[in-house]
């Protein structure tokens, strides 16, 4: 054989091993699950092309301690996992508040995000995990009842911006009390971070000061919790 076609066959054999290893490597990472998320203009989507009369839905704020997005498994394996929500750190039986002025339309209490509800307004959908209390049934309908907290949320129910529904626990799956906040518009995800963004720098141009960065509602200051542990949910 000459050196030219020793050079070719060689040269072909190492392109062979090369492709067959790039095979086996991507077998061996993490699958990842297909979700539908938007990036989205804060302006154009807010309620009522206004952000004046949102809320920040927790009391006694006192971390931002997971992230929207793909993050590594919470219960300890090396998986990817979709985190769809923003973790809000604070004592557990702090209350939370509603978002913005909407209907429920779920209350539950038996998966991952325990006792929880969901608000729709509009084209958006919020979601509150992880809630003190439990779900009951009465004449065929369902409402979340925390009789510590004096809190009675029945699915149908109007809830205007800013009013107490219910107190951060460490129901479903989590490591630590905080509250999952969970943002949908339409039927896809948004990153809840972008929102309080938004938010808070149109609150503050409407009260005439320059927007600022705080812990309480600035994306940039998203980091681990000095309080707890990375959250399941």
């Amino acid at each position: 054989m000459s050196n030219r076609r020793q050079r070719a066959a060689i040269y072909g054999a190492s392109l062979f091993l090369i492709g067959a290893s790039i095979v086996s490597l991507m077998t061996l990472l993490p699958k990842l699950e297909t979700v539908k998320a938007v990036e989205f203009n804060t302006n154009k989507n807010a309620p009522g092309n206004s952000w004046l009369a949102a809320s920040f839905p927790v009391e006694n704020f006192q971390a931002y301690t997971s992230p929207f997005g793909y993050r590594r498994s919470a219960t300890g394996s090396n998986n990817l996992e979709f985190h769809s929500g923003l973790d809000i750190a604070s004592p557990q039986g702090s209350y939370i508040r509603n978002w913005w002025v909407g209907t429920v339309i779920e209350v539950g209490d038996r998966n991952a995000c325990g006792t929880h509800i969901v608000v729709k307004s509009g084209e958006w959908q919020h979601t509150y995990c992880h809630m003190q209390g439990q779900v009951e049934t009465a004449s065929g309908r369902r409402y979340l009842i925390d009789r510590a907290g004096g809190i009675e949320i029945w699915e149908g129910q109007q809830i205007p911006a800013g009013v107490r529904i219910g107190r951060v626990g460490m129901t479903g799956r989590t490591t630590g009390p905080h509250l999952h906040w969970g943002l949908k518009y339409g039927s896809n995800y948004v990153d809840p971070a972008m929102v309080l963004q938004a938010m808070f720098s149109q609150q503050q141009l409407a009260k005439g000061s320059a927007p600022t960065s705080t812990p309480q509602q600035s994306a940039v200051t998203i980091e681990e919790s000095k309080f707890i542990r990375d959250s399941g949910y």
